[in-house]
């Protein structure tokens, strides 16, 4: 059960109501995780809007979903693992690549070495080194891609944390986690 309430859409009312239509009209549904943000329409909001921001971003939605899946792992966010894993199924993301990503790896060199240093910026609490920094560079990742990553990074977290507290009813197709605790 849930520690902090999910809002009923149809019980909603002001800024919530609006948030809700729109996120509607975007998904045809409103996901457990926004109904319980709204608590805090201001909460809902700014997780909405950071998401939307980022995803006119240059990284590639794919590899956003990627980087959700790698910080969901590393921290037991169960609703995060099932609704990333749904949502990259979407995508095109193949069973394959989801496992993959939930252990930061990949195929692709330029994929790994992203999910690599995703996982190095989450168990090191941002305590990244000049070589890890180099090493994307010298794949072709400039600054603004770097920002991005870690922005992404920043949104995963913030959806992992909520969850936790809030202990979200998951409202995806469940999954179970690859590493022991």
């Amino acid at each position: 059960m849930s520690r902090l309430p999910a809002i009923n859409p149809d019980h909603a009312t002001g800024h919530a109501q609006e948030l809700f239509r729109g996120v509607e009209n975007r998904l045809g549904f409103i996901p457990n995780v926004l109904r319980t943000m709204a608590n805090a329409p201001v909460v809902l909001e700014g997780y909405l809007e950071f998401s939307k921001a980022l995803s006119k971003g240059h990284l590639p939605s794919k590899l956003r979903e990627q980087i959700s899946l790698a910080v969901a792992e590393i921290n037991a966010c169960r609703y995060c693992l099932a609704a990333h894993s749904a949502i990259g199924k979407t995508i095109g993301l193949s069973e394959e690549t989801i496992e993959d990503s939930r252990q930061a790896i990949s195929p692709d060199s330029q994929t790994a070495a992203v999910l690599q240093f995703v996982r190095k910026l989450v168990i090191d609490r941002g305590m990244v080194s000049h070589a890890d920094l180099a090493h994307l560079r010298g794949l072709g990742f400039g600054n603004g891609d770097i920002a991005e990553i870690i922005a992404n990074v920043s949104l995963s977290l913030f959806t992992n944390y909520f969850n936790h507290v809030a202990e979200t009813e998951v409202d995806f197709p469940e999954v179970s986690r690859l590493r022991a605790s």
